[in-house]
């Protein structure tokens, strides 16, 4: 384990209470609940936070989704974790309505809602990077809501929080999600630039600065040559496929795209 020091009593008492707790509840793709939970707690252990953090991962949903309380939790866990799943839960509940003109105010609540403990945000990325990672058994409306959402909100916040390569995982998501034709156009691209030089790994659709909400840049990078390719502009209210073979601006740093 990364921690020595890490109390193991008390992770197998939260596996065990959030178990019961979800008990028959299911997901969308007909898996146990509790799987969730689990695959949060082991995203945040991969980047080896405390012990509060990781069981107010395997808690997270417990007070919105069972009959689990914060008197109980507190009772059984400690006011810190109680605290932790309270605000969670608190974070659920806010009305978020993506894009344009909403978004700020959206980073404004998330980061007032986050404000008396930020290991609570940490939770809610990996909470929304594993329900991307499932977003395949939600239907088409949601899926795109949701991606929208993670695009213009926690994927920027990720960011912020120096998490980049959860940044870029839950870009690489999202743009998958919204357009995956041109997704997959721009990978035919970078597969034929891989032929001439190496493998080109993350790509992901992001905001321009300053952009009036509904300009992108559609960005990959090659790790191997610290090269960094972007196709501008990408508007979500235009054909992207039209287009995109003949038509794309290529903007490669710090050398040619060749």
């Amino acid at each position: 384990t990364y921690n020595p020091d890490t109390n193991e009593d008390l992770l197998n008492r939260a596996y065990v209470y959030a178990m019961k707790a979800h008990g028959t509840q299911t997901r969308a793709s007909g898996d146990p609940y509790f799987s969730h939970p689990l695959e949060v707690a082991a995203i945040l252990t991969n980047l080896k936070l405390d012990d509060a953090t990781i069981v107010a991962a395997l808690l997270h949903d417990t007070i919105e989704d069972t009959e689990a309380t914060r008197a109980e939790i507190d009772n059984i866990f400690g006011h810190e974790i109680g605290a932790l799943v309270e605000g969670l839960t608190k974070l659920k509940r806010l009305e978020l309505v993506s894009r344009e003109a909403k978004q700020a105010e959206n980073l404004r609540k998330l980061l007032l809602a986050i404000a008396d403990d930020v290991r609570v945000l940490l939770v809610k990325l990996a909470d929304r990077l594993h329900n991307m990672r499932t977003l395949s058994h939600v239907p088409p409306e949601a899926r795109r809501r949701i991606a929208e959402e993670t695009l213009d909100i926690y994927a920027p916040l990720a960011g912020r929080m120096g998490m980049q390569e959860m940044r870029e995982e839950l870009e690489d998501l999202s743009f998958h999600t919204l357009d995956p034709e041109a997704y997959a156009v721009v990978m035919q691209r970078l597969d034929a630039l891989a032929e001439r030089h190496s493998t080109w790994g993350h790509v992901a659709l992001i905001h321009q600065e300053g952009s009036s909400g509904s300009d992108y840049i559609v960005h990959a990078r090659n790790n191997t040559m610290g090269t960094e390719l972007r196709y501008l502009p990408y508007r979500s209210d235009v054909d992207f496929r039209a287009g995109a073979r003949k038509n794309w601006t290529a903007e490669c740093y710090p050398s040619r795209c060749g």
